[in-house]
């Protein structure tokens, strides 16, 4: 079924949820009517126990070309200080949600992605691009700098100098450079792309779900820290993860691996089912 909002719109399918920009005749601009539809979303997909893997991607011919020049800008700064930082709390904050959202998340870039976009591009774990995407940091075109945390973005993501060369040129790249840019995890043709993300998707549904959680958030974290203060916090996350994990995942994959011999950690997750009965 099809829960569509004003300016966003999901669907639930075999435990993967389709979250979609839904604005296709502006391009999925982000106005303060999506901003806070996306948050909606996000609370009641975050902990549905139908959902295990949430896809975020666009309707029509974009993904999203960022921040609506009228709604966001135009008319919040008329409002004053006080509209600009709500609107600024609004979009920062669903961003913010996604980033370290308890379930795994994937960018399906289906076309264009521009400027403030690059947010929510950044806050998906993995990305999954459209070789025929378009990507670009448009602001420097009309007189600002990338702002929003979208400078923090390609500079976390890229190279310098393919941070520079985007951020000062605002020339446009697709999906195959931004896949070699390492923007994006892998870029294929359009009409693989819903294909591919579902498959990994799938993927994704196969692992313990508490250890994908605090992995995905140990990854984020540890590369703000000294390799000593990482060590500890990974040794102090993987207590809380066998805490919090009422399956024992841990031991039940061990238990599969060494006395069931029934699958190889190398090659493939243990099978959870297994683990669900014995709960």
């Amino acid at each position: 079924m099809l829960v569509e909002k004003t300016a966003v719109s999901y669907k639930i399918e075999n435990r993967i949820a389709w979250l979609y920009f839904d604005r296709p005749e502006k391009r999925n601009c982000m106005n303060p009517t999506l901003n806070r539809e996306m948050m909606e979303a996000l609370d009641e997909l975050e902990y549905s126990e139908d959902v295990g893997v949430v896809i975020l991607t666009g309707k029509g011919t974009a993904w999203s070309a960022g921040m609506d020049l009228k709604e966001y800008f135009r008319e919040t700064e008329a409002q004053g200080l006080k509209g600009v930082r709500k609107s600024q709390r609004e979009s920062y904050g669903w961003f913010r949600r996604l980033r370290w959202f308890n379930k795994p998340t994937i960018a399906m870039v289906n076309g264009w992605c521009f400027g403030g976009g690059f947010g929510p591009l950044f806050a998906c774990d993995l990305a999954i691009s459209a070789d025929e995407a378009q990507y670009g940091l448009s602001e420097i075109n009309w007189g600002i700098l990338p702002g929003g945390g979208v400078t923090k973005v390609v500079a976390d993501l890229l190279s310098m100098r393919d941070a520079m060369w985007l951020t000062l040129t605002g020339e446009l790249i697709d999906g195959k450079q931004a896949s070699a840019m390492r923007l994006v995890n892998e870029s294929v043709p359009a009409d693989q792309l819903e294909a591919r993300t579902r498959e990994v998707a799938e993927l994704l549904l196969k692992k313990n779900p508490v250890a994908l959680k605090f992995a995905k958030d140990a990854v984020r974290r540890v590369g703000l820290m000294q390799y000593d203060e990482a060590e500890d916090y990974l040794v102090r996350m993987q207590e809380a993860a066998n805490f919090h994990d009422k399956t024992e995942g841990r031991k039940e994959g061990i238990r599969q691996f060494i006395d069931e011999k029934s699958y190889k950690p190398g090659l493939g997750a243990y099978d959870l089912q297994k683990a669900a009965k014995k709960g």
